[in-house]
């Protein structure tokens, strides 16, 4: 007779508005720089794991699908796991993203923050916040932000074995009467993964020193602008952020281009509102989808505006929201 140890969990998206690209340590998963990032009540992963004497092997479905790639790095997790807590039973994953996935909205953040927390939860193990956003991070660098509610700032950290490597809250959801405008310009996987981007990247752009020295005043400026609950200026920072991490993968060889048509309408057309008084500033992860940061007043307008561009398939609405929560256990 078998023994199931189960849980189930849900983690949101986070978008990162000063975000990081680069790894100081491949192996452990630690960000070259710091980076800080709003967590977001929609973009939800969801994930059940059971973990069951009876199976010779993890089973990964991915939104109803065998996993098939993500499915081998969510076993490459679980190994650490039951290396790091004495596990010896493998697990059946099930999880389903309500959003696009690998296509650039941190599918993967969400995804191993709801993993960690099931974990957690099904083995029983009491990690704290920061245990498991270190936990989190192994699986992937912005996963342990997604243990956060609100706003949080991720520390690149310098011990070598990564134990200062971790979220940690920076401001309550409500510090800003923000809103956050998905505009979708295509739910196809991005052909380049964030892990191979930020090693081509660093390998061979020349900028991408620069990048790193910037990003550092970036995150002090951010913190200062949230401090102050100055929402103009946040969007100002994420936006310039994002644009110098791009100019940067745009100096590899050879160079990273994640947008497409849309992508650079969407720009354009936030822009165009800021000439007409109505704050909206943009922020693109490694991916062609972009997210307008507006204030709540502005929504319908910014709305209207990312509506009427033909290359937008969708907008998908978001406010701050909580971190990656339990929903279910039974052990």
């Amino acid at each position: 007779m078998s023994t199931v140890r189960s849980a189930s969990a849900v983690a949101p998206s986070n978008i990162a508005l000063v975000k990081y690209w680069g790894k100081r340590d491949l192996e452990l998963n630690l960000p070259a720089t710091g980076s800080i990032s709003v967590t977001l009540d929609t973009l939800l992963t969801h994930t059940t794991i059971a973990f069951d004497t009876a199976l010779d092997t993890d089973e990964v479905t991915l939104n109803g699908e065998p996993a098939g790639t993500a499915g081998a790095r969510v076993a490459r997790f679980l190994d650490l796991v039951r290396d790091l807590y004495g596990v010896r039973e493998h697990a059946r994953v099930e999880t389903r993203n309500d959003f696009p996935t690998g296509a650039g909205l941190a599918s993967s953040a969400s995804g191993f923050a709801a993993l960690a927390v099931a974990c957690d939860a099904a083995l029983e193990l009491g990690l704290s916040t920061e245990q498991l956003s270190v936990l989190a991070r192994r699986g992937s660098g912005s996963a342990a932000r997604s243990l956060i509610g609100g706003f949080a700032e991720m520390h690149a950290g310098s011990a070598d074995d990564g134990t200062d490597a971790y979220a940690v809250p920076l401001a309550p959801a409500e510090a800003l009467p923000l809103r956050v405008l998905v505009a979708v310009t295509t739910r196809e996987a991005k052909a380049v993964g964030s892990t191979e981007g930020m090693r081509l990247t660093e390998a061979t752009s020349p900028f991408y020193g620069a990048w790193v020295d910037a990003t550092r005043e970036d995150l002090d400026a951010l913190r200062a602008a949230l401090r102050d609950g100055d929402l103009a200026t946040v969007g100002q920072v994420a936006e310039g952020n994002c644009l110098r991490m791009h100019a940067t993968m745009l100096g590899a060889e050879p160079g990273l281009l994640y947008w497409n048509a849309a992508t650079v309408d969407v720009m354009h057309a936030v822009r165009a509102l800021r000439a007409e008084r109505i704050g909206a500033w943009f922020t693109i992860d490694a991916g062609p989808q972009v997210k307008v940061l507006c204030d709540a007043e502005d929504e319908p307008d910014v709305r209207a505006r990312l509506d009427a561009l033909a290359g937008v398939t969708a907008v998908l609405a978001a406010s701050p929201g909580p971190g990656a929560r339990v929903v279910e256990a039974s052990a």
